[in-house]
């Protein structure tokens, strides 16, 4: 393994439940407590600032450990498939203008949370499903 590796891959792991976590968060206070900061400048800025983090640390995990999206099938699943759609249900979790939408967005969005969470622990395109 390249220098470095278990720092990025640290970091990207943190970065990567601060984000969910926040997301978590913005959507629980928007639709539970019907709090009006979710969709502030300010929470959108740290949204961007954390993503930006997992997104660096990303790259650099990328380069470092030689793996690539269309290269390595769990990676192709976690990164073209899942995160966009965890994205989509994010938006709209945040967004939507009925409240059972926005509901039933952030369950699925949390899913595909989950889900991106277990294909990374397993390295396997089917995640959590993998058997072994």
């Amino acid at each position: 393994m390249e220098a470095y590796y278990f720092e990025i891959r640290a970091v990207h792991v943190a970065a990567a439940l601060a984000s969910g976590g926040f997301c978590l968060m913005r959507a629980l206070a928007l639709n539970l407590l019907a709090a009006s900061w979710p969709p502030s400048l300010l929470a959108r800025l740290a949204s961007y600032a954390i993503d930006t983090v997992l997104f660096t640390a990303a790259l650099m995990l990328t380069a470092v450990t030689r793996q690539y999206p269309f290269v390595d099938t769990w990676l192709t699943m976690k990164v073209v498939v899942m995160l966009p759609l965890y994205i989509f249900l994010g938006y709209w979790a945040l967004r939507a203008k009925a409240f059972k939408l926005r509901l039933a967005a952030m369950a699925g969005a949390i899913a595909a949370f989950l889900f991106i969470y277990s294909i990374a622990r397993k390295h396997s395109p089917l995640g959590m499903f993998a058997l072994g």
